[in-house]
């Protein structure tokens, strides 16, 4: 044994990648640094395949996503869990970089928006920073009803899960610092809390009234509730936020869409 190699690193590579397998993503990275026996088990197919979703789980990529072919399956896993990529469906789909979960976010354009079809009351607009060509831009309503829903199956069996609005608000927003009903269903389960988009300094909200926060993109993301995709389910979870008892104008809210993500 050469000086300084550890007793471990002598192990056949099928072994240390059959160890490594039942690790995570980011403990096989770290591995690759341990040694050049770690990195060859580390960076293999057969560790990465298990971090992946099956193949057949894996839905298509739109056109020009997979410009340069990732080289194997750490490639392709560090490229999905790197950035979203977009379906041709149009959602965005991207792996957690922990857990190898698939996550999605649902356009503006696929959600189910009271009037969005009057431009009076919404307008669509392209935003250089957004994931997809269009968002919502909310003029003038009363009743704020946004909806949508994604089938169980495109989940990642056994995860955990939050449904998060991801969303700008413009210099001239109002009548979003409201308690507003957000909801959350699988499986014939209910769940539902209240938010509120636009929280306002100079009045105090109920300590159950959840609150959105900055992101790192430039976007605010409000969380509508979590949920546990069991993988025994076979049909929609719909989620949604609701604003129709006050009824007071609204305005000035920007949508990109709704986001369903692994939670830790």
């Amino acid at each position: 044994m050469e000086p300084g190699q550890c007793e471990i690193a002598r192990l056949p590579e099928e072994i240390l990648s059959a160890a490594l397998s039942r690790t995570s993503p980011r403990d096989a990275c770290r591995a690759a640094a341990v040694s050049p026996a770690f990195r060859a088990a580390a960076d293999s197919d057969a560790v990465w395949a298990c971090f992946l979703p099956p193949p057949a789980d894996l839905p298509p990529l739109a056109d020009g996503e997979l410009l340069l072919p990732p080289r194997g399956k750490k490639g392709l896993f560090l490229r999905l869990s790197g950035s979203p990529a977009l379906l041709p469906g149009g959602l965005s789909m991207w792996l957690d970089r922990e857990s190898g979960a698939k996550c999605y976010m649902v356009p503006a354009r696929d959600l189910s928006i009271a009037w969005r079809d009057t431009p009076r009351y919404w307008s669509w607009i392209h935003l250089a920073d957004s994931r997809f060509p269009e968002s919502a831009q909310l003029r003038f309503v009363c009743w704020l009803e946004i909806r949508g829903r994604i089938h169980s199956k495109m989940l990642s069996r056994g995860s955990a899960y939050a449904t998060y609005m991801v969303y700008k608000l413009d210099d001239e927003s109002y009548g979003l610092d409201w308690p507003a009903d957000a909801s959350v269903s699988i499986g014939g389960t209910d769940l539902a809390r209240k938010v509120c988009l636009q929280p306002n300094p100079q009045r105090s909200h109920a300590e159950d009234v959840v609150l959105p926060r900055e992101r790192g993109d430039g976007w605010m993301e409000l969380e509508l509730g979590e949920f546990v995709c069991e993988g025994d389910e076979d049909g929609d979870v719909s989620f949604g936020l609701a604003e129709t008892k006050r009824l007071n104008g609204k305005g000035g809210l920007i949508m990109q869409g709704i986001e369903i993500r692994h939670k830790n």
